[in-house]
């Protein structure tokens, strides 16, 4: 599934990036690394809220969908309509997440992991690539 291009997306060139992202980030969100299992801030953090990409401040994740997979990174079983991309990768065991808005690496779905919820997916996602805020936007 791929969120419909946004008339408003973030397009930067790679040195504006640079400079308004840390090099962790940067490494993550652009380049497509990925942080060290089990070290990023918001592994356990269960607080009620709202995940926004760090990139370009989309909202992307909501902790409703926030859930304990025991993987080592932020696991969500839902992303916010629209807010982020899906990308086959090579060999079609997952896919690849990035923000509908920047085009930032946020993480990888998985499927059918036997996970007790509603959509039988684990979008497992870089905590270096996300902002959380506990102030709920109004809907």
């Amino acid at each position: 599934m791929t969120a419909a291009p946004e008339a408003d997306s973030v397009k930067r060139a790679e040195e504006e990036w640079r400079a308004v992202l840390s090099p962790e980030q940067f490494r993550i969100l652009r380049e497509k690394g990925t942080e060290k299992r089990g070290k990023g801030e918001y592994v356990k953090l269960f607080e009620e809220g709202i995940y926004c990409c760090a990139g370009c401040e989309t909202p992307v994740y909501k902790s409703t969908t926030k859930f304990d997979s025991g993987c080592g990174w932020p696991s969500f079983f839902d992303a916010i309509p629209g807010a982020i991309n899906r990308t086959e990768e090579r060999g079609g065991k997952r896919l690849e997440i990035t923000c509908a808005k920047c085009d930032g690496h946020l993480g990888h779905v998985f499927k059918n992991e036997g996970f007790q919820t509603p959509t039988n997916e684990r979008h497992c996602i870089n905590s270096v690539s996300l902002k959380f805020s506990s102030a709920i936007p109004s809907q």
